[in-house]
């Protein structure tokens, strides 16, 4: 017999947190294979045992419950008492709002592994393409020292930045996998990814593009 007990009458939602640690690397870790399928989904499921061995492709259920309480005590998962639909509209409608929102200078850009943008808020277009430039050559540098990082140094996060004097990042570049996709979000200033506006981008975008 298990440990664990559902909760009744919750629908399964990532947190902010759970989202970023989805998209931000493309390895397939269970937990990671689990949140990135729950950010497929058209609407937050029921909490219920078929859902979550549905998700994590997982045949038994007592695994299935600890790789939920994982994750809950990771915060990446949270049990909210509504239902939550998930964005409507086309991404051209939807970007330019939920990249907005996530940063304090409202400075912000989406782009492709090729070096474009696709939405963007706050930067000149001539900026934006540069930016949108330059994060591809940073992934890039990123690919060919990765190795370095990793195992020499103990760096396991693909983001990059431009600081100042004091170590302030001026604009960040923040790599997003989605499917056999890489984005960029390129930001001026602090970023604000701990909100569900964020949680809203990585899900439009992983319906978009993750299958």
């Amino acid at each position: 017999m298990s440990k664990y007990v559902l909760v009744d009458n919750l629908f399964l939602y990532p947190t902010p947190v759970g989202a970023y640690y989805a998209a931000a690397a493309p390895d397939e870790e269970k937990s990671r294979k689990f949140i990135k399928q729950l950010l497929q989904e058209k609407q937050s499921p029921p909490l219920n045992i078929e859902n979550l061995m549905r998700l994590m492709a997982e045949g038994n259920e007592n695994k299935a419950l600890e790789l939920l309480s994982h994750c809950q005590k990771l915060g990446w998962v949270q049990g909210v008492e509504n239902q939550v639909q998930s964005p409507k509209g086309s991404l051209e409608q939807l970007l330019p709002e939920l990249l907005k929102d996530i940063s304090e200078t409202e400075k912000v850009l989406l782009a492709d592994d090729q070096g474009f943008y696709l939405a963007c808020t706050g930067f000149p277009h001539e900026v934006a393409e540069e930016l949108s430039a330059l994060s591809a050559e940073i992934a890039s540098v990123h690919k060919r020292r990765s190795g370095l990082l990793m195992n020499n140094l103990g760096i396991g996060s693909h983001a990059w930045a431009i600081v100042d004097a004091f170590g302030s990042s001026q604009v960040g570049f923040w790599p997003i996998f989605i499917g056999d996709n890489r984005f960029v979000i390129a930001i001026a200033g602090i970023p604000h990814f701990n909100q569900t506006k964020f949680v809203e981008l990585i899900w439009a975008l992983s319906i978009r593009y993750a299958k």
